[in-house]
């Protein structure tokens, strides 16, 4: 337990989450950081995520008009395994290097010994991560993740379904990650939701901000119509232009998620004005507002947030997408907090 006396209205403790004080045994939502990138196909530096979110995050005020004294609940991010980095700077390196082969012309090659090394590492990742989940969850935590890129979450997922059972999953994100194993990467970041989708608890995939997908993407959504349910980013703007609110919008998407939910939120769903580093950036998307108050909506359902992950967040040359990035995770985590009773919110 932290000795540090704080102070809510002063100066956050530097190298702690949100400047709070880091004490594990207190905190209702633990954060799982996993800085990796090794299939990342455009930009790189997802991997230095976690840690740019961390630095950025102890300038946050902590107030928050919607709830009780928000910082309560107490958050906490796990120190990350130095390993973990390593290995992905490492294997990085290696599938670079195969990523432009494919873009001169080659054929993707499942067999291919990079691909098989990158498939291999990534397993054993997500196993751990799923094991360490499962840990927390079965001590009454809550469990996000702060990744590195979008193919991290996949054992945080796999423990919240063998810890919960049936869920849905909310995903904001500008692409649609249905690919299967894309590249030969069967772990890719773009293959997320395949991935997700091939664990049966997985109900139903509500997908928001959609905007850049590729044709076997869209085949595979209006194929499964009862359990993908995607807002493209255009249809919701559409819709806006003609008059509709965005609390209606939001009301709209909701009422397609059964009642436990994951929040999956890649940051390039948002306006790459505010991610403009991020791996791979989309003209449109959300504004930063439209998003938490999607969140907010979900939670106001009743529905439970049963878990969360914030991936895709590359630093840059300043503090810009850290920022941003440490204020969408503030949200995650409070709102996660009030859904499971554990913080206050005031009701409309």
């Amino acid at each position: 337990m932290s000795s540090i006396p704080f102070d809510p209205n002063g100066v956050g403790i530097k190298g702690t989450l949100f400047g709070l004080p880091a004490d594990e045994q207190k905190a209702s939502v633990i954060l799982l950081p996993v800085p990796w990138e090794v299939t990342v196909s455009y930009g790189a530096g997802t991997a230095s995520g976690p840690k740019a979110i961390l630095d950025a995050s102890a300038q946050l005020d902590l107030a928050d008009p919607e709830f009780d004294r928000a910082w309560e609940a107490a958050y906490y991010l796990r120190d990350w395994d130095p390993s973990i980095q390593t290995t992905s700077d490492a294997l990085r390196q290696k599938t670079g290097d195969y990523i432009i082969s494919l873009e001169e012309g080659s054929a993707p090659d499942e067999g291919h010994p990079v691909v098989q090394e990158a498939n291999q590492a990534a397993e054993q990742l997500k196993n751990a991560l799923k094991n360490e989940a499962l840990t927390h969850l079965q001590a009454g935590k809550l469990v996000g993740l702060v990744g590195g890129d979008h193919s991290t979450p996949l054992g945080l997922m796999e423990a919240m379904a063998e810890h919960h059972g049936t869920f849905g999953i909310l995903q904001i994100d500008a692409h649609a990650d249905l690919r299967p194993a894309y590249e030969g990467f069967e772990y890719s970041h773009a293959s997320i939701m395949w991935n997700a989708l091939k664990t049966q608890e997985v109900s139903r995939l509500v997908q928001v901000g959609i905007r850049d997908l590729c044709q076997q993407e869209l085949d595979l959504i209006r194929s499964q119509p009862n359990r993908i349910h995607t807002f493209f980013d255009e249809q919701l703007k559409d819709t806006l232009h003609e008059g509709q609110t965005w609390k209606t919008t939001t009301q709209h998407i909701v009422e397609t998620l059964p009642d436990k939910v994951y929040i999956s939120f890649d940051i390039d769903g948002l306006d790459p004005k505010l991610c403009p580093h991020t791996g791979t950036p989309v003209p449109g998307g959300l504004a930063f507002h439209e998003a938490v108050s999607l969140i907010r909506e979900v939670v106001k359902s009743g529905r439970q947030i049963i878990g969360f992950d914030l991936n895709e967040v590359a630093p840059g040359d300043d503090e810009w997408d850290a920022n941003v990035g440490a204020r969408i995770l503030y949200k995650l985590c409070c709102w996660s907090a009030a859904s499971n009773g554990k913080l206050n919110f005031f009701e409309e």
